[in-house]
């Protein structure tokens, strides 16, 4: 049996402003932008530069309930982890654009690790793992 995580949906307050962040700020590839007329919604997928098979799907909040959770869907936890294969070029790079780190670099046993936030507040780690084979 072969599985696999497709897509993850985070839960966003304007698909225009999540399309200006994940896109314009840190170069995810825009994959997929298509109405829903019978839902009055978007399917706006995205995913950074030479992603796997996992996907970010941009879902705007379309209730009240959906709303309170935009910027914590994990209760102020790491919720996403964006692997990179040159953390230094990329916290560089973020940082020139305004992206908030919240944690500063730190080498791990693991890899080395800083923690950003969306403008939204859901934590990211920017993480490069020590093995390749984690990418």
């Amino acid at each position: 049996m072969k599985q696999s995580i497709a897509l993850v949906s985070l839960v966003v307050p304007d698909y225009d402003e999540a399309l200006a962040f994940y896109v314009g700020i840190l170069e995810f590839e825009l994959l997929e932008d298509s109405f829903v007329p019978e839902q009055n919604k978007r399917w706006v997928v995205v995913a950074p530069p030479g992603a796997g098979d996992c996907q970010l799907l941009l879902a705007r909040a379309s209730t009240p309930e959906q709303a309170s959770r935009i910027g914590n869907q994990t209760g102020g936890r790491v919720f996403l982890f964006l692997y990179t294969d040159d953390f230094d070029r990329d916290y560089a790079r973020f940082g020139s654009k305004g992206v908030e780190f919240v944690r500063e670099p730190k080498q791990q046993a693991y890899g080395k690790v800083a923690v950003f936030k969306d403008p939204w507040g859901n934590l990211w780690d920017l993480l490069q793992p020590e093995s390749e084979r984690s990418l």
